[in-house]
């Protein structure tokens, strides 16, 4: 193998463990049997498992944000938007299971970078940018937005964790829920939510 056969044998052998066992359950030593080299092999190319675990992370979050990031930037009525990235989301997680796996887990070697919670962070900030627009358009208060976009993308996020899990109804009836609960939310909005006095 050359060396870049090599170093794409471990991290198809890494990102397997990782999303098997996660980062704590799993060893250069796992890693190196796997692969059937010797541990310095894996040393040689990442340094450790640390090294090996940013790569696979950096590749699974830059694969996600360009889903989710593609299904946000088309123009279209916020109704179609938020049916795309649930359906990106979900088709990651169809997609890349074990990818979903390892970025829905946190690690100590990606703190403010590279996790799903900052990913999610990402996204939410691209959600919104396009929440501005539409709140302002119905006379609703602005400055409640980054809650909103907030509040989105969790419940998607959380929906999707629990679908990557049970893998039933199919996705586009879990993002048809989802577009449901999120639209119907959305166009029904109070201008002045308030909670009722006890």
């Amino acid at each position: 193998m050359t060396a870049r056969e090599r170093r794409e044998q471990l991290l198809s052998v890494g990102r397997a463990l990782f999303a098997e066992k996660g980062f704590e359950g799993t060893s250069v030593e796992e890693i190196a049997a796997r692969a059937d080299v010797s541990k310095p092999v894996v040393y040689e190319h990442f340094g450790g498992k640390e090294g090996m675990y940013a790569v696979i992370v950096d590749r699974e979050v830059q694969a996600l944000l360009g889903a989710l990031s593609g299904a946000l930037e088309q123009r279209a009525h916020p109704r179609q938007l938020v049916e795309r990235a649930a359906l990106a989301l979900l088709g990651y997680i169809e997609d890349s299971p074990d990818g979903f796996r390892i970025l829905a887990r946190d690690s100590p070697v990606a703190q403010s970078t590279g996790t799903f919670s900052s990913l999610l962070g990402d996204v939410a900030n691209q959600v919104e940018g396009l929440l501005v627009g539409q709140f302002a358009k119905r006379g609703l208060d602005t400055t409640v937005v980054p809650f909103y976009s907030q509040m989105l993308v969790g419940m998607v996020a959380l929906t999707g964790q629990h679908w990557a899990e049970v893998r039933e109804p199919e996705k586009q009836v879990v993002a048809a829920h989802l577009v449901n609960l999120a639209w119907n939310g959305l166009h029904m909005l109070d201008r002045r939510p308030t909670l009722p006095d006890e």
